[in-house]
């Protein structure tokens, strides 16, 4: 983003414009696939063409995209959370204790039985927001519930089924690992869930300051 006397501004800024420089790779506690890193710009000149969504409208597509952004987190954290139900429960068929699988545990089979009831509640709920931005009508705080809930959802799930692999569920090589601290950031960015919180308030009617 740019600003000006308009407003702000989108501009595109692409790999070997001088002045604009990428930092090294930083480490991330999870989604080690994606890479991020610092950028740093130096009096980058960007041509006229490389403007986004017109002068001055910076803020706007930024805003309007929003609840899209929102709920394509949600989206994600229903699949991570069932992908991990899904794992567990073949995972607890397998694993003996006691002489018995894990799964033939009443406490296994209940706990399992409950996230996969919060799951598709969660479900239900985004493909209703689905419904809403194909038709042009999910306002922000709907996406808003969406992103902070399902979010929420993902990582209490994701703790559960760690808990349920054992020792197991530690260890890296295992894609429920892997999963478990690619989850943390969902809570974080697209706004913070307390963020969200916010946001859903104010449209109750519940200013703050």
């Amino acid at each position: 983003p740019s600003a000006g006397a308009k407003g702000t501004s989108l501009l595109l800024v692409e790999r070997g414009m001088p002045g604009f420089e990428k930092g090294k790779r930083l480490k991330k506690l999870g989604m080690k696939a994606q890479d991020t890193s610092e950028l740093f710009f130096d009096n980058v000149k960007v041509p006229a063409g490389n403007l986004l969504g017109g002068e001055g409208k910076g803020f706007i597509c930024l805003m309007e995209q929003l609840p899209w952004e929102r709920l394509q987190i949600a989206i994600g954290a229903v699949a991570a959370a069932q992908a991990a139900i899904d794992w567990t429960v073949e995972y607890t068929k397998d694993r003996k204790v006691f002489g018995q699988a894990v799964a033939a545990f009443q406490n296994t089979r209940y706990k399992l039985a409950e996230l996969q009831t919060e799951v598709q509640v969660a479900r239900v709920f985004v493909d209703k927001c689905c419904e809403l931005v194909n038709v042009d009508k999910l306002d922000t705080a709907t996406a808003s519930m969406a992103k902070y809930w399902c979010s929420d959802l993902q990582c209490k799930v994701m703790d559960e089924c760690v808990q349920l692999f054992g020792g197991y569920g530690y260890m890296w090589e295992y894609p429920i690992t892997r999963a478990y601290a690619d989850a943390r950031v969902q809570r974080i960015y697209g706004g913070t869930n307390e963020i969200m919180k916010e946001v859903i308030s104010r449209a109750m009617g519940l200013g703050g300051r």
